[in-house]
């Protein structure tokens, strides 16, 4: 194998990107291995915690004169975090939002929820299991869709808690 094969093999598992590739030919043998790219870091989700963004950094403009600033009227104060309760399943399944077809679906947004309520069934090898509510509060956001497959631990449900 030349150094012109070599590039080219070189190039090929880039493209496909293949992690590892080992090749014996005659008495030349080769192996092929590239770094892993690091890992994402994870951040926090913004769908269930109001964030404020913070300011652009750029440059600054001037100052307005300080004799045309009025404190009172600028400084409103901060609106407070809403923190959500999330509702996750703890199986692998079908997600199903309704107990049949055609039926309504169990909870809808805006409903206000009781602990043990039966929020969703998730079918997993041919059984039906109902999920219930954990936590008492009002309905805020679905978070998967009517027959979606899910994971264990995957968030369905956002509740803001009841008070």
């Amino acid at each position: 194998m030349n150094q012109k094969e070599l590039k080219e093999l070189i190039e090929f598992l880039i493209e496909k990107d293949i992690a590892e590739f080992e090749l014996e030919r005659g008495d030349v043998k080769v192996k092929i291995k590239r770094a892993a790219d690091p890992l994402p870091v994870a951040l926090p989700d913004s769908r269930y915690v109001a964030v404020h963004p913070a300011p652009a950094a750029g440059p600054l403009a001037p100052a307005p004169s300080p004799a045309r600033v009025d404190l009172a009227a600028s400084a409103s104060p901060p609106e407070p975090e809403e923190v959500l309760h999330i509702v996750k399943s703890p199986i692998v399944g079908t997600f199903y939002e309704s107990p049949s077809p055609g039926s309504p679906p169990f909870v809808k947004v805006g409903d206000v929820l009781e602990v043990g309520q039966v929020l969703c069934i998730v079918e997993a090898m041919k059984l039906m299991n109902e999920i219930e509510c954990d936590a008492a509060g009002e309905l805020v956001k679905k978070l998967v869709a009517n027959g979606q497959p899910i994971e264990y631990g995957q968030e369905l449900f956002a509740l803001r808690p009841a008070k």
